[in-house]
This record gives C-alpha cells, structure tokens and sequence, in this order.
C-alpha cells in the first residue's frame, strides 16, 4: 500500500509547481523523461518555474502592491 502525502502549500508554492508540472509534461511529451533522468527534470523543471515566477514578479507590478512613483 502506497503511504499517503499531505502537503500545504501555499498559494504563490502551488502555482509555481503547477508550471513545474506543465514544464515536465513537455519533456514527458518529447520523450525526454527517462528513469535515470526524472530526479534531474524534476529539479530543473521547478529552478525554471521559480525563474518565471521571479521574472514575473519583477515585470508585472499588481493592484495590491504598492507604487512609490
């Protein structure tokens, strides 16, 4: 029997596995992911998704933060 996971992420964790898990799915699509690669994908997917994320968050400035102009 296979032991259950909970985790609790946060809203800002969750989005960027989210674009982790769309970025693995292109490398699972073109027949990238391999056994002997998934640990490395893995992590390389999530250092790309945290990238966008930072790179996002810099470029587009949102209602709720605050503009010192």
């Amino acid at each position: 029997m296979v032991e259950e996971t909970f985790l609790r992420l946060q809203h800002s964790e969750s989005v960027v596995c989210e674009m982790a898990s769309t970025l693995l799915a292109a490398y699972i699509s073109s027949g990238q992911l391999t056994v002997e690669n998934e640990d490395a994908l893995i992590e390389r997917t999530l250092t790309m998704a945290i990238k966008l994320a930072r790179s996002a968050d810099r470029a587009i400035e949102s209602d709720n933060e605050n503009n010192d102009e």
